[in-house]
């Protein structure tokens, strides 16, 4: 399949371990990476002329694992996925996807990798089961067309020329193709771009269903809540550098940033105030009130709020 340049992408750093996963050992070389690791990449640099879009980059994903890359855009997500598929050269590092180098691909990898990109092709004149019976030609052991059809919610639109689909119902094509030949690792680029709420949480239980099949996932998303809602860690990069990877909760130690507090006087007014300690203030509220607090709120912060600080934005 041809790559388009002009899609925005993704890159990373491994620093903490999922739970019930061994952490990687200090110093190991790719030649020793674990059989649980999907991705692993250490020293990854790559330039154009002067301008260095990747910096040094360390990953680690472990198999079974959806991740998920953050970042702005020309932060060096394109350009590390498109080394980690195999479709961009790198200048410097050890890059190891499902054990094989993506720079000296062969047939077989490729078919254990699926890719969606953000628009696989058109296909106006063909039908959705036409298209997709062509694309499993491709794979030594593709699924069975009429099953991925149903499987992305399509079955309804099976004998639908392509050109009649909507945006989401394209996307759901999309992704059909890059599940076709049953891959290990699927590449998701910006999955639920355009789709309205129930659409994106329709497509969200589709990715769960194939991260509980055992397929590894790697998403790159401008959707903080998607990213929180499906990813079991998330990766933040800003000028080709990785600046963390932590599960959601845990990311930029959002679990420990002050809680916001607030509730309303007496008078009417409204007091808010920054805490560490959120349960004994609400305690001392309480008691104060003799009981209820009136307009109480207690607001952690966001994901979104934890990432725009980690990317420098006030």
């Amino acid at each position: 399949m041809e790559r388009t340049d002009g899609h925005e992408r993704r890159d990373m750093a491994d620093t903490t371990t999922p739970p019930g996963r061994r952490p990687a050992r200090a110093g190991r070389t790719l030649d020793v990476m674990d059989d649980e690791l999907a991705i692993s990449v250490r020293g990854l640099r790559k330039a154009y002329g002067d301008n260095v879009a990747v910096a040094g980059v360390d990953l680690d994903v472990h198999r079974g694992e959806v991740f998920a890359l953050l970042g702005p855009n020309g932060a060096g997500k394109t350009t590390t996925v498109e080394i980690l598929e195999g479709y961009r050269h790198r200048d410097a590092g050890e890059v190891r996807v499902l054990g094989t180098d993506p720079a000296r691909p062969d047939p077989l990898w490729r078919s254990r990798v699926g890719i969606v990109l953000q628009g696989t092709g058109e296909f106006d004149e063909l039908t959705v089961a036409e298209v997709v019976r062509h694309f499993s030609g491709f794979y030594p052991d593709a699924d069975d067309p009429d099953k991925v059809v149903e499987r992305v919610g399509l079955g309804g639109k099976a004998k639908a020329r392509t050109h009649t689909l909507s945006g989401g119902q394209k996307r759901r094509l999309d992704v059909a193709l890059g599940i076709i030949g049953r891959p290990e690792l699927l590449f998701l680029d910006e999955p639920t771009t355009g789709f309205d709420p129930e659409a994106r949480r329709e497509f969200w239980e589709l990715i769960r269903d194939l991260a509980a099949a055992g397929t590894t996932i790697v998403l790159t998303t401008h959707y903080l809540d998607e990213a929180e809602s499906l990813a079991d860690r998330v990766g933040v990069i800003a000028a080709g550098r990785v600046i963390e990877v932590a599960p959601p909760n845990r990311l930029g130690n959002r679990q420990e940033g002050l809680v916001t507090v607030s509730w309303r006087t007496p008078d009417g007014g409204t007091r808010t105030t920054e805490t560490a300690t959120p349960t004994a203030l609400v305690a001392d509220l309480a008691a104060r009130f003799g009981g209820e607090v009136p307009g109480l709120t207690v607001t952690r912060p966001t994901l979104e709020d934890v990432y725009l600080r980690m990317i420098g934005h006030s």
